[in-house]
């Protein structure tokens, strides 16, 4: 486990922007993405649209892949 974010590129509404994501949490944003069968950047812009203003992207998509993670958790007890 490196605990250091690393810069990663995506592109929103046409726009490229990077966020810093640690490697475990990249690792389980793609695994999710490859799940429900949509691209990277789709899956990015759809968290961007449905966060707080407040919230920045790399912490929503930490917030998302902690929810999903949370709910196959639960899904297998």
């Amino acid at each position: 486990m490196s605990g250091r974010p690393v810069k990663r590129s995506l592109t929103l509404k046409g726009h490229r922007t990077s966020v810093s994501l640690e490697d475990e949490f990249w690792f389980e944003f793609r695994r999710i993405s490859e799940k429900k069968n949509m691209p990277i950047n789709a899956l990015a812009a759809e968290i961007d649209v449905e966060r707080v203003e407040d919230i920045g992207l790399a912490s929503a998509i930490r917030l998302y892949v902690l929810s999903v993670i949370k709910a196959e958790r639960d899904a297998k007890a």
